[in-house]
């Protein structure tokens, strides 16, 4: 088996010491940093973060910082999505997308005052461009990388580890809010959000040298809840209808596409470097969206490459993410299929690496 050779350029967090503590069997690179991918097994981190609750580091979602007068104006430039009336305190789905509306990047938002921001982002380079417009437009306004890593804490026992660690206030978060709780004389911003639809919290970790400490309350404040060190699971997120940006998405796929049409305000959002694109694409159509499709047969998965989806002899689109999952008793899975195949019901071929498998398109995710 190959192993990961560590250097400066591949970052450790700073949850490293208790991820390795906890067992971790497998990392991925994200963000060039490590982000770990399994603990026990892919299914049993599933069963145990459906019932239970769980600790994942998530550092390697690094923060965007915008910050200054302009802020708000290059938050706007770069995504289709009306921030008007977006108010401090609120977090925010984000697709960025680039000048032919190609998705970049799609992350939540987090906005800490009118002239200060943090993108929490997905597998890209983001900074880069962010840097390269506010440059190019020349913003008043600061962007870097803070040194904030989020520590995400997820499943049904979220509410009770929170509070036991900063107090019933926690409870009182509501969904893609956040608030500032005290921790080892930092200010902590915690948003009720998370890459599972368990329920649970990001805490967003201002300052490495607080990141054990609070590792380990958590773990101290939960052992009676069966706490354990997780990561985001392939199983859960496929039926949850989670995205992953790079697998299920790239930048030649819109958010229209992607079935994110909801988040783009095209004709309200005055200044979207990709709105005159993306104006063309609500007004045409997409011609090949985001599917949820149930694989039949033995568990097969994960897809380290896009499968084809046939019909007739022809290519019509392409799994990207696929798991057997333990409760529905069939291989869920992603998909982008063609419009003339992607009615709830389709019955189409998927060429996956254990041979040719029937897929059917699903009118609805499972979870």
């Amino acid at each position: 088996m190959a192993h990961i050779s560590f250097s400066r350029r591949l970052r450790r967090t700073p949850f490293t010491a208790g991820v390795e503590a906890a067992g971790v069997k497998a990392f991925t690179v994200y963000n060039r940093m490590l982000l770990p991918t399994v603990f026990e097994s892919p299914e049993a981190d599933y069963r145990h973060l459906k019932q239970h609750v769980q600790v994942w580091d998530v550092s390697c979602e690094r923060q965007v910082e915008l910050r200054g007068p302009d802020a708000g104006r290059l938050m706007q430039m770069l995504t289709p999505r009306d921030l008007r009336g977006k108010l401090p305190g609120q977090c925010f789905y984000v697709p960025i997308v680039d000048e032919t509306g190609g998705m970049l990047n799609d992350p939540v938002a987090v906005k800490l005052s009118e002239d200060q921001y943090w993108i929490s982002i997905a597998d890209s380079d983001l900074l880069l461009w962010v840097k390269g417009i506010a440059n190019g437009y020349r913003l008043d306004v600061l962007v870097d990388e803070p040194d904030v890593s989020p520590l995400a804490v997820q499943g049904p026992k979220a509410d009770e580890l929170l509070s036991r660690v900063f107090g019933d206030r926690v409870r009182d978060i509501r969904f893609f809010k956040f608030d500032m709780f005290e921790f080892g004389g930092r200010d902590l911003a915690i948003a009720r959000s998370g890459y599972s639809k368990q329920g649970g919290f990001e805490i967003y970790v201002d300052g490495t040298e607080i990141g054990m400490p609070l590792w380990n309350r958590l773990f101290e404040a939960g052992a009676d809840l069966n706490v354990r060190a997780g990561c985001p699971n392939l199983i859960e997120r496929i039926e949850s209808g989670l995205l992953s940006y790079g697998n299920d998405m790239t930048d030649d796929n819109t958010p229209h596409e992607c079935g994110l049409g909801r988040f783009c305000d095209t004709q309200t959002a005055i200044g979207c470097i990709g709105r005159d694109a993306l104006l063309r694409v609500a007004k045409e159509g997409p011609v090949q969206q985001i599917r949820p499709l149930a694989i039949g047969g033995d568990p097969v998965g994960p897809c380290d490459r896009p499968w084809s989806l046939v019909a007739g002899g022809n290519r019509v689109g392409q799994v990207t993410s696929a798991a057997w999952s333990p409760d529905f008793k069939t291989n869920v899975s992603i998909g982008m299929v063609r419009i003339t195949h992607w009615d709830p019901g389709t019955e189409l071929t998927v060429e996956t690496p254990y041979g040719p498998r029937t897929a059917v398109v699903q009118d609805g995710f499972w979870n």
